[in-house]
């Protein structure tokens, strides 16, 4: 694109949109609309923040268990906290309470066929179906397996655990294994690096580890500064929490 074909087509979109008469064609013919109201916009109210202490879909059992199964794919360590320390397992409770849980973004209706590992996953359970069916499937292997729950066992056996659901050689009586562990990864990673307003990532800890700045309204304060160590503090939505 040529710069001056740039400047000259934003200045005759200015002078159209700031015309006293809009003309609108009607037929073959052309007719005048004078006036008009002014374009508000709609103002969108922020999200209600998550009260993570007041649990909403877990069990005390299911919960332990979701928690120790983040707490592998996202450990403490020298960086950050862990994913249970940053509220991941509030934060899914929560939304596998609400709409995500049931699933309302998904089609539903059938027939429902296995598809090709690329089309990903053609199961008819809800993201909550996923979880209260899966963490009962996989409650029932390790004590099978082991004698014992998940939580309790060492943290080598939970990676071998872990990995084998990865690579779906679980059989599991509900839910695809794989397809359980994919759902787990993507939902710490959202926990742990979504708006804290969503009840994780406490104290931005997930953006501050990745230097995100949050939801600021705009960087001109720090677009000049090239090259140099900025340190921005992140934003919430809900301000600084």
């Amino acid at each position: 694109m040529q710069r001056r074909s740039v400047l000259k087509a934003g200045l005759a979109l200015i002078a159209t949109t700031t015309a006293a008469a809009i003309y609108r064609p009607v037929g073959a013919a052309t007719r005048v609309l004078f006036g008009g109201t002014k374009w508000l916009a709609k103002e969108t109210p922020p999200p209600v923040p998550v009260d993570i202490s007041k649990r909403v879909f877990f069990t005390d059992q299911e919960a332990s268990l979701v928690a120790a199964i983040f707490d592998r794919l996202i450990p403490a360590d020298d960086v950050s906290m862990s994913a249970s320390e940053a509220g991941c397992v509030g934060f899914i409770d929560h939304q596998l309470a609400g709409d995500y849980g049931r699933g309302e973004w998904k089609y539903k209706l059938g027939p429902y066929r296995n598809g090709t590992a690329a089309q990903g996953d053609q199961s008819p359970l809800t993201p909550a179906d996923c979880y209260r069916k899966g963490l009962a499937d996989i409650a029932a292997a390790c004590d099978g397996r082991f004698g014992k729950q998940f939580s309790a066992l060492t943290h080598a056996q939970q990676d071998e655990f872990l990995e084998e659901m990865e690579t779906g050689k679980l059989s599991f009586s509900s839910v695809d294994s794989g397809v359980l562990f994919k759902q787990f990864l993507a939902n710490v990673q959202e926990g742990f690096f979504a708006d804290p307003i969503y009840g994780g990532n406490k104290d931005m800890v997930g953006w501050k580890m990745i230097g995100f700045p949050g939801a600021r309204y705009d960087y001109r304060d720090y677009a000049e500064l090239k090259g140099q160590k900025l340190d921005i503090e992140p934003v919430s939505i809900a301000g600084r929490i």
